[in-house]
C-alpha cells in the first residue's frame, strides 16, 4: 500500500446534489456553486497542493430545502445547512475556515 502526501490543513465537504437543485444561489449573480465560491474566496487551488480541501460529494442525505449541506472534516459531528444566497464571509465563519487559511498561511 501507498500513501500520498497532500497539503491540506482542513477538508470541508459539500453536498453536490444539494448544490445542483439550487443550480448556483451563490456569489455576486447568485449563480455560482457553494464550493466555487468558498474556493474563489479563500483563494484555495483545487487539488491535494492546495491549502484546503473543497470536495463536493455525492449526496450527504440531508437534503434540505433552500440550502446546501457542508461538513467541516474537523468537526464531523456537526453538519451545517447553509441557506441559498448566505454571504460567503458568513459560511467561512460558520464553518470555522477562517483558522485553517490563517494555519495554512503561516506555513506554506
Amino acid at each position: 500500500m501507498r500513501t500520498v502526501r497532500s497539503d491540506w490543513a482542513n477538508t470541508i465537504l459539500v453536498c453536490k446534489k444539494c448544490s445542483k437543485k439550487l443550480d448556483g444561489g451563490f456569489g455576486p449573480k447568485g449563480k455560482t456553486s457553494l464550493a466555487k465560491a468558498l474556493r474563489q474566496d479563500l483563494g484555495v487551488r483545487k487539488g491535494r497542493k492546495g491549502a484546503l480541501g473543497i470536495i463536493e460529494v455525492k449526496c450527504l442525505g440531508v437534503c434540505p430545502k433552500g440550502a446546501v449541506t457542508v461538513v467541516n472534516g474537523a468537526k464531523p459531528g456537526e453538519w451545517l445547512l447553509v441557506s441559498e444566497g448566505a454571504a460567503i464571509e458568513s459560511v467561512v465563519d460558520a464553518v470555522g475556515l477562517h483558522a485553517a487559511t490563517q494555519m495554512a498561511a503561516e506555513n506554506p
